[in-house]
């Protein structure tokens, strides 16, 4: 059995949630302004009902935060989500937590009959392990756009087929060409 439970975040988890995104050491002061701001926006006391973000958490045995996920669904799609954030502290790295919260993500989409998973994130050395974590779960790139965050910081997006599509059928089963 997994180390970690997975359930909904409220208000009193942002100072665990951002120790968590300080401690992964490889976010840029304004990457982890814009990962808070989402998270005041959809669970701070000024929040919006709005929908458009969801938090879930990955507890510790102990209770501790030991990571957490960050999605929505994609404006003008029909659907097709985005994976906005998935952070777990070093201390829980490789244990499964990034798992079971991709996985948790992953059932909840299903449930909403969500199709298509995206998700973005940077061409830097520092996030190696989160592309390959992406790809043992079924995820594969589907574009990569040069310079996009910055000189040699490249975009690169992964994505994953919740269902069967034809264009899954053709392109292979994420998607990617």
């Amino acid at each position: 059995m997994a180390p970690f439970t997975v359930g909904s975040l409220s208000a009193r988890h942002r100072p665990a949630i951002e120790q968590v995104l300080q401690a992964a050491d490889v976010f840029r002061d304004e990457e982890l302004a814009v990962a808070l701001e989402l998270f005041d926006e959809a669970l701070g006391p000024a929040a919006r009902a709005s929908g458009d973000y969801e938090f879930v958490g990955a507890f510790a045995q102990a209770g501790e935060l030991a990571g957490y996920a960050c999605f929505g669904p994609t404006p003008g799609t029909d659907g097709t989500y985005d994976l906005y954030w998935i952070a777990v502290h070093p201390a829980h790295q490789g244990r499964g937590a990034g798992g079971a919260l991709l996985g948790e993500v992953e059932r909840r989409l299903r449930d909403r009959h969500g199709r298509l998973v995206v998700i973005e994130t940077s061409a830097r050395d520092a996030y190696e392990t989160t592309r390959r974590f992406y790809g043992r779960h079924g995820y594969g790139m589907s574009a990569r756009l040069r310079d996009f965050y910055a000189p040699t910081d490249d975009r690169v997006i992964f994505t994953k087929h919740l269902v069967d599509s034809p264009t899954a059928a053709l392109c292979g089963a994420n998607g990617d060409e």
